[in-house]
């Protein structure tokens, strides 16, 4: 079993509830199971600026699946919450985007691990340090120092069914 790290995002068709459909989807993955699951955040996009603001959160997941049958798993999971690509960064239901997969280094035409916007992104750094406050990147470093570096302002705390802010296993 690898330790692997989901990084969550929505800005339509109801963004908190997209992504606690998704977290349960990923526990009923083979041979997975959801170990944690960090407080959401609303933040601004990232792309595109005439769009709705992303909620975002990560899950840390227990699995035995390689990393590209989880890519190919989540990728299923987002089409079955109506994920459409219409343009760079645009809006969508769900992304789901593999962040860390044990301590593995991977550069493969369909996928890079660690992710490699993981560095410069508060939306993705935040929920990781929620989830592992010691967490190692490797490439990059320690978690806390990474989100030392970027721009945390636009970041709020949200509630989701789950509670909230805290960390609560699905």
């Amino acid at each position: 079993m690898k330790l692997a790290y989901i990084g969550l995002g929505s800005n339509l068709d109801g963004p908190v509830n997209q992504l606690d459909a998704a977290v349960k989807a990923l526990g009923g993955l083979p041979g997975s199971r959801v170990d944690a699951v960090s407080p959401y955040y609303a933040s601004p996009p990232m792309g595109p600026q005439d769009q709705p603001d992303f909620v975002n959160g990560a899950a840390r997941l227990l699995t035995g699946l390689a990393p590209l049958e989880l890519l190919d798993a989540l990728q299923h999971i987002e089409q079955q919450q109506g994920r459409v690509r219409r343009r760079r960064w645009g809006e969508r239901s769900l992304d789901l985007d593999l962040l860390l997969y044990g301590d593995c280094r991977l550069d493969n035409p369909r996928l890079r691990v660690p992710h490699p916007g993981l560095a410069e992104r508060a939306f993705v750094l935040r929920p990781l340090l929620d989830l592992a406050p010691d967490l190692e990147v490797p490439g990059f470093g320690d978690i806390a120092t990474l989100l030392s570096r970027v721009d945390t302002s636009g970041l709020q705390p949200i509630a989701s069914r789950r509670g909230t802010p805290c960390l609560a296993s699905p």
